[in-house]
């Protein structure tokens, strides 16, 4: 067995190959677990083995893990709404659908790749060939403001005002149900412990804190239109919290309701501001995006409440 190989030992009689995987190496996603054993890559008793396929107790799995692919991260002439920039930042209106950085299934189209395109050699490299620049993200279905750093010094300072809660993040939803009152959702986030894309509130070791203010603006029949303040940004943190609370983003397709509103083409959630320290003047700066048209139309849809 090479060092790129993997043994994994059957501990449940009739257990599937993909769901032994999935547990033994969480690391992988179902889908690239699923594209190992299609592939080729996993064995049972020298001869490639079917996902479904039930195993006896005892056996033993081989898992080949290919080499990692180098990506080749390039500068694509992809249009940028640019709400302000300087020599040392920027501030994008990063529309629906635009995936932040490269990664498995999405190496162009990205805002990485445009990024290079307009900043050449002038982003930041703390967060590595992947991510140039990239000092937070929002997920590829919400719209709206982020901020990307042209050098280490900003990105230094900038990551550290987030850390410390002082980086404002505000952000406009549609949530499902009536919500009569202001209120906050604190409780800690880890990544859900069967379906590794997904994440959900826990109390485990893993679990970090989170904190997510929310204010009604307006209630509609069966909706309601919030504008939310992140204290902590964890993944997937305001999708995860109104879930949690039972209040889903209209539209999500992953902490939604089964029966998802497809016209919005993902979760109805916007970044709608964004506030920092300058890295370089010290002078506070704060940046607000519209409404987007996939959000106006869906709140046109709506009926108020009276």
């Amino acid at each position: 067995m090479t060092d790129q190989n993997r043994e994994i030992i059957i501990t449940e009689s009739g257990m599937r190959a993909d769901k032994a995987i999935s547990a033994a190496l969480p690391e992988l996603s179902r889908s690239a677990v699923q594209n190992l054993i299609v592939g080729g890559h996993v064995f049972w008793d020298g001869k490639p083995v079917a996902k479904s396929a039930k195993l006896p107790l005892g056996s033993v799995l081989v898992v080949e893990i290919p080499p990692a692919r180098p990506l080749d991260v390039r500068p694509e002439n992809i249009p940028l709404d640019i709400v302000y920039e300087d020599g040392d930042l920027l501030v994008v209106n990063k529309p629906k659908g635009m995936v932040v950085h490269p990664a498995a299934g999405n190496y162009d189209g990205t805002l990485v790749n445009a990024l290079l395109h307009h900043c050449g050699d002038s982003l930041s490299g703390i967060n590595g060939v992947i991510r140039p620049g990239i000092v937070h993200r929002i997920d590829k279905d919400t719209s709206g403001l982020l901020i990307v750093a042209k050098n280490d010094t900003a990105h230094r300072h900038l990551a550290e005002q987030i850390k410390a809660h002082s980086f404002t993040r505000e952000y406009r939803a549609v949530v499902y149900g009536r919500i009569r009152e202001d209120g906050t959702v604190d409780a800690p986030i880890a990544r859900h412990p069967q379906d590794r894309k997904r994440m959900a509130v826990q109390q485990s070791p893993s679990a970090r804190d989170a904190v997510t203010h929310y204010f009604v603006t307006q209630n509609f029949t069966g909706f309601t239109q919030l504008r939310l303040r992140l204290e902590t940004g964890r993944t997937h943190q305001i999708r995860v919290h109104m879930a949690y609370i039972g209040h889903p983003v209209a539209g999500d397709p992953v902490y939604g309701p089964k029966k998802v509103i497809t016209s919005l083409h993902g979760q109805c959630l916007h970044a709608g501001l964004i506030g920092f320290i300058h890295p370089r003047t010290g002078a506070y700066m704060e940046f607000e995006a519209p409404l987007p048209p996939y959000f106006t139309d869906f709140l046109r849809t709506l009926r108020p409440e009276e």
